[in-house]
């Protein structure tokens, strides 16, 4: 069978290593088997759509802060190659822009009550920093959608892996 006629069945784990909120995966798990890739995204972005703000907090709260390269290690070892792909440039960034990555990461966190989402890898770590400094502007409910927009992203990246 070819990716587009392939039946995808996806089991709790492997949602979680998508996306880390119990609510989404329980909406994913109830819309299983998908009858291909593209029903997969459809059945995901239909049931993002029904997250309340604690559903999109937890589903935060399973990433590590960007540019904290030993949260990297420690934090969400289930995905923690995921995040290492996804923040793959970070790597590479100089040591006074991880630091300014960090610093503005801990007032972005103070500010909001959760950490700055970014799918960052097409992104360079400046590119990073320059979205930080711009979002954390923001009021927390734009930067709520902001998040969940991203947090979306970042989760159509992990499914693409089973196609």
């Amino acid at each position: 069978m070819n990716a587009t006629t392939q039946t995808i069945h996806l089991s709790q784990p492997q949602l979680a290593q998508i996306c880390t909120s119990t609510s989404w995966q329980q909406l994913m798990l109830a819309d299983m088997p998908s009858l291909n890739y593209a029903a997969l995204c459809r059945s995901a972005d239909v049931a993002f759509a029904q997250l309340s703000e604690s559903d999109w907090l937890e589903a935060f709260a399973g990433h590590p802060m960007i540019g904290d390269l030993g949260t990297l290690q420690k934090k969400y070892n289930q995905g923690e190659h995921l995040s290492e792909q996804e923040q793959g440039k970070i790597k590479q960034a100089s040591k006074a822009v991880l630091h300014d990555l960090l610093y503005y990461n801990q007032a972005y966190l103070k500010k909001f009550g959760f950490i700055f989402i970014i799918c960052a890898s097409q992104h360079s770590a400046e590119q990073v920093l320059e979205q930080i400094k711009a979002r954390i502007k923001n009021n927390r409910s734009d930067e709520l959608m902001n998040a969940a927009r991203e947090q979306q992203k970042i989760s159509r990246l992990r499914m693409e892996s089973y196609q």
